[in-house]
């Protein structure tokens, strides 16, 4: 934004942290420097780990829809296929660990930060 003094400028990054065992976490942190934009979303991150439960074949139970915001989202099962996903999806199975899945962003919406958090609220409907 314009001040009096000139442009003062925010920095807003979308984080997605992982253990490649079967933990994820995205968040999003804002700032006035990148460097803090950074460690606050890295920390978030952390601090909204999921836990995800996957089969002895690191792939998902069962299929799953999604709905978040106008991002619609369908993730099933894939065994011998290895990840099949398109935008930040692929991103996140791969931080989790999460092998043979198949994820289909339905919606026309390419909002790569919602399709981030549909991911995860499908991953939170998992269930052994």
């Amino acid at each position: 934004r314009v001040v009096q003094g000139g442009r003062r400028f925010s920095f807003s990054l979308a984080v997605a942290v992982g253990d490649y065992q079967g933990s994820v976490g995205v968040a999003v942190g804002k700032g006035s420097d990148v460097a803090s934009a950074l460690d606050k979303a890295v920390r978030l991150a952390k601090k909204n780990m999921i836990k995800v439960p996957l089969t002895k074949g690191l792939g998902i139970p069962h299929e799953v829809r999604v709905k978040y915001g106008s991002v619609r989202l369908l993730m099933r099962p894939a065994p011998g296929r290895g990840v099949a996903a398109g935008s930040s999806a692929r991103a996140i199975l791969g931080l989790a660990g999460v092998t043979d899945t198949t994820v289909k962003v339905l919606s026309r919406s390419k909002n790569k930060i919602n399709i981030a958090r549909a991911t995860m609220a499908a991953l939170r409907q998992l269930s052994l």
